[in-house]
């Protein structure tokens, strides 16, 4: 048994290492098995071992894993024995009132009662056992058993000073506690300032959490310091290492002959770049001529691999960042600006380096031929989206003479966007129309104007697009068999789709729902159906709901939202690390460099890089969310009493959600309402008065008025205001 431990200092490689792990997991497991086997501690495990002192933090890291596997358990006494229950781990997601659930990967969450969550923060990683005889067909409920590691360890509070101490209260109301803070380790902070603590003491039960001041971000009430906050809350590596800015300072500002060399060269064709008016980084460009009937449409993505080599520090740094993240007053790219708005940013006038999908597509929108190609592109004008817009919707004449020697471009970008838009809409492609928020700022940050980004014509045009390029690309390497990162989206559960068949029959729809699974074909017809009518918004939002979530995998298993077999993110890799990803195994494919050798690498790395991608745009979309909120609470915070028209677009038991059109949203209570007993239907998603038989359902126009703002929870409260034409239904 000693010998199993005596492995530090061994050169050995990472392979060999982790099957001595695992050899001494299994021999560690049966020895705890074992009929004689009593429960015992770390220490007195070692002694019976034969184990050293100085191998003891090797059977600590055994046990651990094994214990985070689920197959020994820890008693509140620290002893170690078989495990008895029906254990799993995952990253507890607490709760603001209490509550908790527990993430298991390839599980349904498990929820965690507030008495039963073991002292668990946020983020944490813990062990739990699953509560016996769970009601079929409610969720299963569980008790953490055991914190296996500590998720939160640095967190962004409100620091609030006393005579002798403080405290920090974290901006998270996830995090449940305030945290103490020993006067010698406050920093100097005072009372108001915004500042990141880093946990000392996770403290007890009667006990609080402990902590000191490792950075003060600004007083609550300065410019600017509320999104540094949630930069800061979320992690975001916001400067580049001096090591990586001296790389970029290497690379050539020019594109020169030798880079070009034995590139196709696409420098005479009528080439535009299409963008919003305040971008910078200019990954795409478009081509668009005709071959007899036939369309020759090139999409050409900027080559950022030709700069960002594999395993360089400006690639490891990519991949660590994962994607860029766009907050309402900053981005923070996934690579430097001076690479991404300069050599590889597609500017008019210049040299580019490319990688570009030339797709014939005949008059259906069918590609009946492609190809994929290093190319050097020079585009010959960058057009925003409002300057296509006024050419092709309004029929501006300005616009038409400044630009009239691309209007026949434009044109034919339109007639082939729609044709390809009609064949996706025909397959079942399902079109969710919702707009985004945009938010404008003045000098200071604060909130001057919140409204809807409405997608117009030069919007589609280059989403259609892209859409077609990206399907080509992911088809052509499924049906080569090589390694990839695809864009997944998988089939919505059933159950989901029942829950909303069933609540549209109240409305006259239906879906048809065949071998247990619907076709997204039946989605995109009730979106159709309902467009423009009341009960649009509703129905199109419980849709949305009840969909999974796109994902990246190495697996191809289809596109559900885009009714497509194949699909990948290929046309943006100046801001997203699959689409680097993918261009790098493009190029070593076209070069002859896929040997085995080759894809036995990307075969090892991919599945993390996809892992990876996936939890980096989900964090970045969480904050991009949280910063939008912020400045909307700032924004409302001015219009206290004002009254507004709104659609109710949640109900809960504690209330509804209203959205205004200037996509604002905030929360009803349902102790505002009346002195009357309100009631939750889930079936129904209403609330319903006891005794009046007041009804407050999902897609219902109300009138509110602003009651209360709450800058540190990023909430707005509404109540309903009377009104004979807006008032709540009755039955």
């Amino acid at each position: 048994m000693r010998q199993l431990f005596l492995i530090q200092g061994i050169d050995c490689g990472s392979d060999m290492k982790r099957e001595l792990f695992e050899e001494r997991k299994n021999t560690i497991y049966q020895f705890i098995c074992d009929a004689l086997y009593v429960p015992m501690k770390l220490k007195e495990m070692a002694v019976v071992l034969n184990v050293p002192k100085t191998e003891r933090e090797d059977l600590k890291e055994v046990l651990e894993a094994l214990v985070a596997e689920g197959r020994v358990e820890l008693s509140a006494k620290g002893k170690y024995s078989k495990a008895t229950a029906s254990f799993l781990s995952g990253v507890f997601l607490a709760h603001p009132r209490g509550f908790g659930f527990v993430e298991v990967e390839g599980e349904e969450d498990i929820f965690i009662p507030e008495d039963k969550t073991g002292g668990a923060f946020h983020m944490d990683t813990v062990q739990v056992s699953l509560q016996k005889g769970s009601t079929p067909g409610r969720r299963k409920e569980g008790m953490v058993t055991n914190i296996l590691a500590r998720g939160m360890q640095r967190v962004v509070c409100t620091y609030e000073k006393s005579k002798t101490f403080g405290f920090a209260i974290p901006d998270n109301p996830r995090f449940g506690k305030d945290i103490f803070i020993p006067a010698e380790r406050s920093k100097g902070a005072i009372s108001g300032h915004k500042v990141v603590v880093e946990l000392t003491d996770f403290g007890g039960r009667n006990r609080k959490p402990e902590g000191k001041v490792v950075e003060i971000l600004g007083h609550i009430n300065d410019p600017g310091t509320d999104i540094l906050s949630i930069v800061r809350a979320y992690d975001f590596p916001v400067e580049f290492s001096e090591k990586i800015m001296n790389q970029v300072s290497r690379i050539a500002g020019q594109v020169s002959e030798a880079d070009m060399a034995g590139r196709l060269d696409l420098r005479d064709w009528q080439t535009v770049t299409i963008d919003g008016e305040d971008a910078k980084d200019l990954d795409d460009a478009i081509t668009l001529t005709m071959e007899g009937e036939h369309y020759k449409l090139g999409v050409h993505i900027a080559d950022v691999t030709n700069y960002v080599q594999e395993h360089s520090a400006l690639d490891v740094e990519a991949l660590a960042r994962g994607t860029s993240v766009y907050l309402v007053d900053r981005v923070i790219p996934m690579l430097p600006h001076a690479l991404s708005n300069g050599i590889c940013s597609l500017n008019a006038g210049e040299n580019r380096l490319a990688l570009s999908c030339i797709m014939t597509v005949d008059a259906k929108g069918n590609v009946i031929d492609h190809v994929i190609a290093e190319t050097v592109i020079r585009v010959d004008r960058r057009m925003s989206y409002t300057s296509v817009k006024k050419i092709l919707e309004e029929q501006d004449e300005n616009e038409i003479r400044e630009y009239k020697e691309l209007v026949p471009l434009f044109e034919r970008m339109r007639e082939l966007a729609a044709i390809l838009r009609k064949k996706r809409m025909k397959r079942g492609s399902i079109d969710f129309d919702f707009p985004e928020t945009k938010i404008i700022l003045d000098e200071q940050g604060a909130p001057l104007e919140i409204k809807p980004y409405e997608r117009n014509v030069a919007t589609k045009i280059i989403e259609d697009f892209m859409l077609l390029a990206n399907e080509t690309v992911a088809q052509e390497y499924f049906w080569q068999e090589l390694p990839f990162v695809y864009r997944t989206h998988d089939n919505p559960d059933t159950e989901k789709i029942r829950k909303l068949g069933t609540f549209i029959n109240n409305f006259g729809y239906s879906i048809h729902i065949g071998s247990d699974e619907v076709h997204p074909k039946e989605l995109q017809k009730l979106l159709e159906k309902i467009e423009g009518t009341p009960e649009e918004a509703l129905i199109s939002r419980l849709t949305l709901r009840s969909m999974k979530q796109a994902k990246y995998s190495t697996i191809c298993t289809g596109h559900f939202g885009l009714a497509t077999p194949y699909y990948c993110h290929f046309t943006s890799p100046i801001r997203r690390y699959p689409d680097l990803q993918i261009h790098r195994i493009i190029k070593d494919n076209l070069r002859g460099r896929m040997k085995e050798s080759k894809i036995a690498h990307y075969e090892k790395i991919l599945p993390e890089v996809a892992k990876h991608s996936g939890e980096m745009e989900r964090r970045a979309d969480e904050a991009e969310r949280e910063t939008e909120k912020q400045k909307k609470v700032e924004y409302m915070q001015r219009h206290i009493g004002e009254v507004f028209s709104g659609v109710i677009s949640g109900v809960t038991e504690w209330g509804f959600y209203v959205e205004l059109s200037n996509t604002v949203e905030g929360l009803v209570h349902v102790t505002s309402l009346t002195e009357d007993y309100f009631h939750y239907s889930e079936n129904t998603y209403e609330l319903i008065g006891e005794s009046t038989g007041k009804r407050y359902k999902l897609g219902q126009r109300v009138k509110v008025a602003v009651a209360a703002t709450d800058k540190m929870l990023r909430t707005i409260d509404f109540r309903v205001v009377c009104d004979s034409s807006l008032e709540a239904d009755k039955k």
